[in-house]
């Protein structure tokens, strides 16, 4: 008796080995790779999109004083922004940006009378010596960050008005300084504080990209257990980031005193949440473990955009910017949950 035995195989799509479910795999790697560039250049995208649009609808959206406006109040913006992303990639959170600024405007500006290295290393000196205390408490006795940095921003803007006299009293820099020059100054046409937030953000690119310490800071926010087992000097890394976040803070209330050539005391409120806003616009996730300076910068330029376009409009009073962005912001949150599961589905 002879048993014919008769065999088929199904052939997979062109290219793929002829393995079953390897087109499967195919369009399921290319969903992921399109949800990482999604997470990744989205806020790119939408801003060049905002800037055509403004462009094409305000005749002034382009002149050199508008733009220049626009880079100039970025650049405050941007310099915080850049010490929040190192935090939030840890998946932390600084609350006290906002009143450190305003705090390091007010000690740069009375530094001043004492010569630019004063008013530069005063405001540095305090600021940063507020960021060790949070990465301490946080980092060693195991605070939580958003309390811990509430506090010190409480803490912070009560200095401030011990400073100021209540805010009665205003320190003001001298226009002919060298130290006015960082904030007034320019090069090529474009103000000096754009010139240190593009190198600080070039510079930040680099150490979270290219170094040791960046691959710390990643894997601490991606699953601190396991980069503690790696090796990671995970307590040691979290105290730097909020180091870094209050001398960031810091030099950009300093360079902001500079170019107002005053040592505002009213300025920083809620500076915090735009810091944060930007940065998880920008892509940086705020479980942490991933992010970007650059899509930080990104969503500090996104968010000056839609202010300035609001104000283009005339209209609309000034408490649109915050409900604009707000909704933005939500948005994007649900955005990046959104792909985020998909790349885990994927």
């Amino acid at each position: 008796m002879t048993t014919e035995t008769t065999g088929t195989t199904e052939a997979g799509p062109k290219g793929d080995g002829g393995r079953p479910g390897a087109g499967d795999d195919a369009a399921a790697g290319r969903g992921g790779r399109f949800s990482a560039l999604a997470q990744q250049h989205g806020a790119l995208v939408t801003l060049l999109v905002a800037l055509v649009a403004a462009s094409l609808s305000f005749d002034t959206f382009l002149t050199s004083d508008n733009l220049e406006n626009m880079a100039l109040s970025s650049a405050f913006l941007a310099v915080v922004a850049l010490g929040m992303t190192f935090v939030i990639i840890t998946g932390g959170i600084d609350l006290s940006v906002g009143s450190l600024f305003a705090l390091g405007g007010v000690l740069a500006a009375w530094g001043s009378r004492y010569g630019t290295v004063v008013a530069l290393l005063l405001p540095l000196a305090v600021c940063g010596l507020v960021g060790l205390l949070n990465g301490l408490l946080i980092a060693r006795f195991g605070l939580a960050p958003f309390i811990v940095t509430l506090a010190s921003m409480l803490g912070a803007r009560g200095l401030l008005l011990a400073l100021t006299d209540e805010g009665s009293t205003t320190y003001l820099v001298d226009k002919d300084s060298f130290f006015a020059s960082l904030g007034q100054g320019s090069l090529f046409g474009i103000g000096a504080p754009v010139w240190i937030a593009v190198a600080l953000f070039a510079l930040g690119g680099v150490l979270l990209r290219r170094s040791r310490f960046g691959q710390y800071v990643y894997a601490v926010g991606g699953n601190e257990d396991a980069a503690a087992l790696m090796g990671a000097p995970v307590a040691r890394t979290k105290v730097s980031v909020y180091v870094m976040s209050g001398l960031c803070a810091g030099l950009a209330g300093a360079l902001n005193a500079a170019w107002l050539v005053s040592g505002v005391t009213i300025l920083g409120s809620g500076m915090e949440l735009e810091a944060i806003s930007a940065v998880v616009i920008g892509g940086t996730l705020l479980t942490g473990g991933f992010g970007f300076v650059s899509g930080s910068l990104v969503g500090v330029l996104l968010l000056k955009v839609i202010q300035n376009v609001i104000n283009q409009i005339g209209s609309l009073d000034s408490a649109y910017q915050q409900v604009v962005s707000g909704a933005f912001l939500a948005v994007v949150v649900v955005a990046q949950t959104w792909l985020g599961r998909r790349r885990q589905m994927l």
